[in-house]
């Protein structure tokens, strides 16, 4: 067995000099330990340096930069992964390979370390005998500090800072960079004079209608909320972000004699930047709600159709008008009542020159609900009726079963009476000229149920 000795973790030099010796002299990377700083040694081992027998040749550019982003992981075999990866004829031609999707995967985890230090790291002042100087706490999953130390350099180059991390901390005077032992978490400033006026401006500029939480936390994992000034506040914010617009609405619902329709105005006026969902991404535009605001009837559809998202309007398409001949056959006027969806973009697939519906899903629904009870908290229908199993989740916060449900009132969460039948549209996919016709004789008598009853 040979021993490479490595200087530290993050030793790429070392390990390509290491690496470059044991290539020349045929050792196969079964047969290299890599030992690193003050690591025991194998017992039987014969160590080399990491210079000796250099050996002179070149492997793609590719490579290199792999190798200096994967050597950055705490993955014990990284070097030997990284070895045997270099010794095998095609490198990285096979994106398929098992090998090269780890070695890959390793890279991978690293870059986005990188990217969360560079976006995380919260300096906070600390007034020293010759002048302020910035400090910092992080705590990186791999051993990227000192890689990421040009971009620090670089960014706040006229600035004295310090960036304590568990493992290795650095240190920059505007001149020269040092590097210091590990520190803990106790040695790092905790506050300072600007931090209350840059949470002051956080929660002002927070806009629940663009609370992603799922994509926050995928993005902001919670290890780092505790060390940035704003998200100590993240919590909390989320917690209130649907009590504080339900005030606004019922604010604005009560003052000034009740201005309900303005009330109504802000609140479509806001859905229309709503990115709760990716949706949002591809449809045209945002597709509200309409009606008279003191509706007693709220129909709720499943989502807005292809005719819908161009005319920024809901049931204005096929299904719409099949909506419309069953309103006026229930004795309806369709004047009277406020019809909306419980998704407000358009969900697709794209055939062609064709935009196909596809069906949203549970996830889609939840971040849409907020809009549906702000809807039916300003309007107060006295009966809503879920149009097919998507509203009836919306409304009820789970799946629920039509055939089981359909025909009968029931008691929606927080109060208020609603009724469940199906989609117009499902009338529109039955085959069957005798089973449509049923099945709108039904449909027709359900809305019926629901507005005389």
């Amino acid at each position: 067995m040979r021993v490479i000795a490595l200087d530290a973790e993050d030793d790429f030099d070392g390990w390509r000099e290491g690496v470059r010796a044991a290539v020349q002299d045929h050792v196969a990377p079964e047969r290299i330990v890599w030992r690193v700083g003050d690591q025991p040694g194998e017992l039987f081992g014969s160590e080399a340096p990491a210079t000796a027998s250099a050996a002179n040749f070149t492997v793609p550019r590719a490579f290199v930069d792999l190798a200096r982003k994967a050597i950055l992981h705490t993955d014990r075999e990284r070097f030997a992964l990284l070895h045997t990866l270099l010794v095998r004829p095609g490198l990285l031609d096979d994106a398929a390979d098992p090998l090269v999707r780890r070695v890959e995967g390793l890279a991978r985890e690293v870059r986005r370390d990188i990217h969360k230090m560079r976006a995380f790291v919260r300096f906070r002042e600390v007034v020293e005998p010759d002048g302020a100087r910035f400090v910092a706490w992080f705590e990186p999953d791999f051993h990227i500090v000192r890689a990421n130390a040009g971009f620090f350099m670089d960014r706040f180059a006229a600035m004295r800072w310090s960036i304590l991390t568990p493992e290795v901390s650095i240190h920059w005077d505007g001149a020269t960079l040092a590097e210091g032992p590990g520190a803990t978490k106790a040695e790092a400033p905790d506050g300072d004079p600007v931090e209350a006026m840059w949470q002051s401006y956080y929660a002002a500029i927070f806009n629940p209608a663009r609370l992603k939480v799922g994509m926050m936390l995928k993005e902001m994992p919670r290890k780092y909320w505790k060390n940035m000034p704003e998200t100590a506040l993240v919590p909390q914010l989320i917690a209130g972000a649907q009590a504080r617009e339900a005030g606004m609405v019922e604010t604005a619902r009560t003052k000034a004699g009740g201005n309900i329709e303005a009330a109504w105005a802000a609140l479509r006026e806001e859905s229309m930047s709503c990115t709760r969902c990716p949706l949002h991404e591809h449809a045209t535009q945002t597709v509200f709600g309409e009606g008279p605001v003191d509706a007693a009837m709220m129909f709720v559809g499943e989502q807005p159709g292809d005719q819908e998202d161009l005319a920024g309007r809901p049931f204005v398409g096929p299904a719409g008008q099949v909506f419309d001949r069953a309103l006026t056959e229930a004795g309806i006027d369709r004047g009277t009542i406020y019809v909306t969806n419980a998704v407000k973009h358009f969900k697709f697939e794209q055939r062609g020159k064709r935009r196909i519906h596809a069906k949203p899903d549970a996830g889609e629904i939840t971040a849409c609900r907020w809009w549906i009870e702000q809807e039916r908290a300003l309007l107060r229908p006295k009966r809503t009726v879920a149009l097919g199993a998507t509203a009836a989740r919306s409304l009820f916060g789970k799946a629920v079963t039509i055939s089981r449900e359909r025909g009968r009132a029931l008691e929606l969460p927080g109060g208020g009476e609603a009724w469940i039948t199906v989609h117009p549209s499902y009338l529109l996919r039955l085959p069957d000229p005798v089973a449509r016709t049923e099945e709108y004789a039904r449909f027709v008598a359900d809305l019926k149920s629901a507005a005389h009853t």
